[in-house]
């Protein structure tokens, strides 16, 4: 059994053939394996959509919420067991749409997660409406007269809320985006990789092809911690599109800073079913 062959599952995979899904997964398998996070320490959870499914096809602990609260689920968890490695799987609508409001706290308060954006500009698995980073102008069978909202930008926004790891991939370079995954698990805080996964079905402009034409790759050796670089780098969506690590800085993990878990995780304390009740008594 090779490392990869650990994180393998039963589940049948039904997403499209070619569809950029598939860069991703393998990404995960083989950061997960450079890493050695066993199994038994990972907890991915996801929303909905066809990103959702990606745990699925993970032999790991997973938890799906409803549309949009992943991250919220994730902070759950963090809390409670803070040695469970915990990424997060989410589309571009289950993330900045649905679950936009989510995404912007997790990046002020920097908890210990990573969270993978399957950024494909459209929604997938209800058949190809308009996401909100699909582009201006763009025609669908739900907006056949153009997309008329401005692109919503996530490595942008992310920064602008204070997070610590922002990155940008591509599910059409499996090698590089794994290293993006190995280094956004590795920093202590929360981290995000908005990755552009082309759907071969429901997305007929902004195709492979599409990326490959206009993507480069960032200047890894150079430190990146500057804040108005990083800014230009993420707003840099047109002809050139950087993919690489944007910005990166030290700061100050949320969970560090509870005072009620200075004792450890609430996965280590003991359960008084008296002592609940009694609270729960308290508030009948």
């Amino acid at each position: 059994m090779s490392d990869k062959d650990r994180y393998e599952s039963a589940y049948e995979n039904q997403w499209c053939p070619g569809c950029g899904n598939f860069g991703i997964l393998g990404a995960m398998k083989d950061a997960l394996a450079q890493l050695n996070i066993p199994p038994e320490k990972l907890l991915i959870v996801s929303g909905i959509g066809q990103a959702a499914k990606t745990p699925h096809f993970l032999k790991c602990n997973f938890l799906h919420g409803i549309h949009g609260r992943a991250l919220s689920i994730a902070l759950g968890a963090k809390l409670a067991n803070h040695d469970l490695n915990i990424l997060v799987n989410s589309g571009d609508g289950d993330c900045y749409g649905e679950g936009g409001n989510h995404f912007i706290h997790a990046a002020r308060r920097n908890t210990d997660m990573t969270l993978l954006v399957h950024n494909n500009q459209i929604y997938g698995l209800t058949k190809g409406q308009a996401s909100p980073t699909s582009a201006w102008g763009m025609t669908t069978a739900m907006q056949p007269g153009g997309v008329i909202s401005e692109p919503l930008n996530g490595p942008a926004l992310a920064l602008t809320m204070g997070a610590g790891f922002v990155a940008r991939g591509f599910s059409g370079n499996k090698e590089h985006l794994s290293g993006l995954i190995q280094a956004a698990v590795q920093y202590k805080g929360f981290s995000v990789i908005d990755i552009f996964q082309p759907c071969v079905t429901f997305n007929r402009v902004n195709t492979a092809q599409w990326y490959k034409d206009r993507i480069y790759e960032l200047d890894e050796t150079k430190d990146r911690d500057d804040f108005g670089t990083a800014m230009t780098l993420a707003r840099e969506t047109g002809d050139r599109i950087p993919v690489g690590i944007l910005y990166t800085k030290e700061k100050k993990e949320f969970i560090s800073q509870i005072k009620g878990l200075e004792k450890g995780p609430l996965i280590d304390r003991h359960y008084d079913p008296d002592r609940l009740e009694k609270v729960v008594q308290e508030y009948i």
